[in-house]
């Protein structure tokens, strides 16, 4: 199984609707909540290469990218392979 780690932030849409597709795929995840903890924040643009924008995902630590970039990459059938899941 493949470590999912999705840095979100409470109220954030794009963060449901990111976290609504990974369980529409069954996957387990681990969320990492970046609304008060400045140190996780700076964590994620770290790990993202600069991106300070919710939701950042990676699989097995590699960076995956946002929203709209995971439908993007469901939209055209690649997830489940990055998901291993295919």
């Amino acid at each position: 199984m493949k470590k999912i780690e999705i840095y979100t932030t409470m109220f954030c849409p794009f963060c449901s609707r990111a976290k609504k597709l990974l369980n529409g795929k069954g996957v387990d995840y681990k969320e990492i909540d970046v609304t008060v903890a400045g140190d996780l924040r700076e964590e994620m643009t770290r790990r993202s290469g600069g991106a300070h924008t919710v939701p950042q995902i990676f699989v097995d630590g590699n960076h995956i990218g946002d929203s709209d970039y995971v439908h993007m990459l469901d939209a055209n059938g690649k997830l489940d392979k990055i998901l291993g899941i295919s």
